[in-house]
């Protein structure tokens, strides 16, 4: 069902896209429904195989995004079950998807392609609908300009009409103006019936024998008139014949066997136009020499001479005639071969058209599992479902698509890259990235985990993490409430000794920082005793004890030594002097923190212990 719904949301998507490109070819021509239904129903066949990959990478992305939210996806691995034995039965329903759209490719496609791009034809030719409009000139009516100042539209009476007919010629053009008038249409839709009252009609006499300049012209007023105007109105369906030889009206079958007729035509022509020229423009000259001419001529000893010799003593009549014959013929070869080159590139592009249309049926189709494989683990991996985070991921993956694939397939129709290179750039493209995708959500991979980043950026800005201890519904063991105030009183000292010891409120030194290699292991011990300790209290049962233990401060551990473990890493940064002076005061301020989360675990733990002690005497 949420396939279903994608489905359905895509393709209306992309119908509207397409209507409102072409929506200029339907309005004021007054279409009937039925001709409307035609539309619709076979533009939204072509657009099925474009609508499935888009709704299969959002069904996809929410599927699978509502798992990982709801810690589905984590119970199934947890339960030993990969990702892709989860995603098998749906990588079998996605293959058949497949299947399904190189079918309507194939098939269906084709004949729809035929029957629609005949009827945008049929509504280009057909006149539109006759609508007047009031205070502007209308030229819809062949030979003819109305301009109507006003109009009554629920009587369809016009007022203060102007009328200019040209049919006649624009030096013969008949003139009438009335203070009123009505248009309709006949019942056969062939004709307008034109009524005008009051008004008057001017007309020029003029002959295309006169020639003076004072034209005589006749002047008539009436007082209600009546014509005749011929207008076709009527839809017309078009010969569907000029969609034969376009690759979009073809299967597969036929357009393999276009490229094969069109590839030995372009051989044959070419072989002709080579023989063509040989014999012709570099054909060899008649009295050719004979082999004892050239022997003697090797042999001879020429020297330097002047081609253009034969050229300087000709006479200027010559020079001339030279010239002349010369032009004649360069400009005869050039617009032979122009034209010869105009049917060779016709072919071609005719060509190229039938080979990308051949490899969008494998492309578009495969596009579909690629998807398939892009959204399933890439919303294992943000774990957001709903229509938020989805759509917005999905679309922008889409549009990425849509460019790469739009950008090789002009390519190719262009003949600026191999057909099958820029057919199938998109595929080798997103595949890898699909790939990429489902390894590293089937190793629970982070990489495009928000939170991950959020907390990495926390950790580099100094952003103080906050615990969040609940009372529990269920406690198994109870906190050992006679042993715990004396390890937090030994933790206190050990806090206060090692504030003293490591001088925290001092700057450190800038060379000895990156030049020591030893690591802190107190603060890693204290840490260690702390959460030990903090985790055992979180059993009690007691509400003001848990509040105490939420002000325990979280201890960055690492941030207040060398940010690398390794250590000429930590030695090439403090020589690459702006970032170790970055690392310097972020390191002093992380020694500052650790001391006043010091003191803060030292007043924390008289805090807890006053708890403990007053909750054990009542």
């Amino acid at each position: 069902m949420l396939f279903m719904g994608t489905f359905f949301i895509c393709l209306f998507i992309f119908m509207m896209q397409f209507l409102w490109k072409y929506v200029d070819e339907m309005v004021g021509k007054g279409l009937e429904m039925n001709v409307l239904a035609q539309f619709f129903f076979y533009s939204a066949l072509t657009l099925v195989p474009a609508s499935l990959p888009l709704a299969i990478l959002l069904a996809a992305l929410i599927t699978f995004g509502n798992f990982g939210e709801r810690f589905e996806l984590l119970a199934m691995k947890a339960a030993g079950i990969s990702l892709l034995k989860i995603m098998r039965p749906l990588i079998i329903f996605i293959s058949i998807i497949c299947c399904v759209s190189f079918y309507f490719q194939n098939v269906i496609g084709p004949k729809a392609q035929t029957k629609l791009w005949t009827l945008l034809v049929s509504m280009k030719q057909k006149s539109p609908e006759v609508d007047i409009p009031e205070g502007v000139f209308y030229d819809e009516i062949d030979g003819y300009n109305l301009y109507v100042k006003h109009k009554n539209r629920k009587t369809g009476m016009l007022y203060d009409v102007l009328i200019y007919n040209f049919e006649k010629g624009f030096e013969n053009a008949q003139i009438i103006k009335s203070d009123s008038g009505r248009l309709e249409m006949t019942a056969d839709k062939q004709h307008l019936y034109l009524h005008l009252y009051s008004g008057e009609q001017f007309e020029n006499l003029k002959s295309q024998s006169m020639n003076q300049k004072n034209v005589p012209y006749r002047r008539e007023a009436f007082v209600e008139k009546h014509a005749i105007i011929e207008f076709n109105s009527d839809f017309n369906m078009v010969d569907a014949g000029f969609m034969s030889n376009q690759s979009n009206s073809k299967d597969m079958k036929m357009l393999q066997a276009g490229i094969d007729s069109m590839k030995v035509q372009n051989d044959s022509i070419g072989r002709t136009y080579y023989k063509e020229a040989m014999a012709s423009t570099y054909k060899a000259t008649s009295n050719t020499l004979s082999k004892a001419d050239t022997i003697k001529i090797e042999s001879a000893t020429l020297g330097s001479y002047d081609v253009d010799s034969l050229f300087n003593v000709a006479t200027l009549m010559q020079k001339q005639k030279i010239m002349s014959t010369a032009v004649s013929r360069a400009e005869s070869a050039a617009s032979d071969w122009s034209f010869k080159s105009f049917n060779i590139s016709q072919t071609e592009t005719s060509l190229r058209r039938h080979m990308t249309s051949w490899h969008e049926k494998l492309t578009l189709s495969l596009a579909c599992l690629i998807f398939f494989f892009i959204g399933a683990p890439l919303g294992g991996i943000i774990r957001k479902g709903g229509l938020g985070m989805p759509v917005v991921v999905s679309v922008l993956i889409f549009i990425i698509y849509y460019i790469i694939n739009n950008t090789g397939y002009k390519m190719a129709r262009d003949g600026q890259w191999v057909v099958w290179m820029g057919m199938w750039t998109s595929t080798a493209v997103l595949a890898p990235l699909g790939a990429f995708l489902t390894y590293k959500s089937n190793n629970d991979s982070v990489v495009l985990n928000a939170d991950a980043y959020i907390n990495w950026f926390k950790k580099v800005v100094g952003i103080r993490s906050v615990r969040h201890l609940f009372r529990k519904e269920v406690i198994i063991h109870d906190p050992d409430y006679t042993r715990i105030p004396e390890e937090l009183k030994a933790l206190s000292v050990d806090c206060r000794e090692y504030a003293d010891r490591k001088g925290l409120k001092r700057a450190p030194n800038y060379f000895k920082l990156w030049m020591t290699d030893s690591q802190d292991e107190a603060v890693e011990d204290i840490n260690e005793r702390l959460e030990s300790l903090i985790d055992e209290m979180s059993n009690t049962r007691s509400v003001t004890l848990l509040t105490a233990l939420n002000t325990y401060p979280v201890i960055p551990i690492h941030a207040h030594v060398r940010p690398f473990r390794n250590y000429w890493l930590n030695l090439l940064c403090g020589i690459v002097f702006p970032i170790g002076l970055f690392f310097y005061f972020r390191i002093w301020a992380f020694r500052i923190r650790l001391n006043k989360d010091m003191e803060r675990i030292i007043k924390t733990n008289e805090d807890v212990i006053g708890i403990i002690e007053r909750d054990q005497n009542k």
